[in-house]
């Protein structure tokens, strides 16, 4: 499934559509487990995480924005957050949100944070349009469209380790450019 079969499929799931909600935790819930996998070591949590993740994409899908990047990002960054919210939640003890007098703050980022995330990315752009193409474009493939190391080496025609190679430096010269003021 591609890119804009997958914001399709979000756009669908904002209009609270349950078919295209199934069809999108069948396209990308294998990719996403993983992600939760290897932040919490820990298959019954992560099922967990999944399953919490799968509500907030339900109920967020109409925040999703197409800003030009793969909606994968958004949904592995939900999963993501969810699975170190967990694991944090674990490490300082459970807390009981229907504790009298705990006050939640509201979810999602202040106005200020979406300003400063939106620089973020545009210089993230900037930077990534800086390196040579086929480099910019293996970084972005691993990175924000989670294809794997072996599949971009087919891609490009060139040995997984260079692929390796490509990436790191890539990161470094990512790194050095972002750290630019």
């Amino acid at each position: 499934m591609d890119r804009q079969d997958i914001e399709n499929l979000i756009g669908r799931v904002a209009l609270s559509d349950r078919a295209a909600f199934s069809a999108l935790y069948d396209a990308t819930s294998a990719k996403l487990f993983g992600v939760a996998l290897r932040v919490l070591n820990n298959r019954a949590a992560a099922e967990d995480a999944m399953q919490d993740s799968f509500v907030k994409i339900w109920n967020n899908a109409s925040r999703y924005q197409s800003n030009g990047l793969s909606p994968m990002t958004w949904l592995i960054t939900i999963v993501r957050n969810t699975a170190i919210d967990r694991l944090r939640a674990t490490r300082k003890g459970h807390i009981d949100v229907d504790t009298p007098g705990l006050e939640l703050s509201a979810p999602g980022a202040t106005p200020e944070q979406n300003a400063i995330a939106a620089g973020e990315a545009r210089r993230l752009v900037g930077c990534l349009d800086e390196l040579a193409e086929d480099r910019g474009a293996a970084v972005r493939g691993a990175y924000l469209d989670g294809q794997s190391y072996s599949d971009l080496a087919d891609a490009f025609n060139v040995p997984l380790n260079t692929m390796r190679t490509w990436l790191r430096r890539g990161l470094i010269s990512l790194r050095e450019c972002m750290s630019r003021e």
